[in-house]
């Protein structure tokens, strides 16, 4: 088993939003990602996705609604559900791919 330094991990990645798959559990992807305070496009997916926040915030939309996520909490966004990143998340996420 190794023991992974998330935060140190999303900082040395080269771009944010631009994930790195960090391990698998099952048929699940852990990735962990910078994020950079620059909002991103709606995106849906046919998996629920869990966006755990380690540091920092992530401010989403969901269905019109805007959700905060700080650190040690975790949103899970339901399949098929739009979801936007808002201006202003920064830090470090885990996504994971249910």
């Amino acid at each position: 088993m190794s023991l992974l330094d998330l935060d140190s991990i999303s900082r040395a990645l080269p771009h944010p939003w631009k994930s790195a798959v960090v391990g698998r559990v099952g048929e699940s992807n852990i990735k962990v990602l910078r994020m950079d305070e620059m909002p991103s496009a709606a995106e849906v997916h046919d998996y629920t996705e869990g966006l755990l926040v380690i540091s920092g915030q992530l401010l989403l939309g969901v269905q019109g609604e805007v959700i905060t996520v700080v650190a040690g909490q975790m949103y899970l966004a339901g399949a098929g559900v739009p979801h936007e990143v808002l201006p202003g998340s920064h830090g470090t996420l885990v996504i994971v791919d249910v």
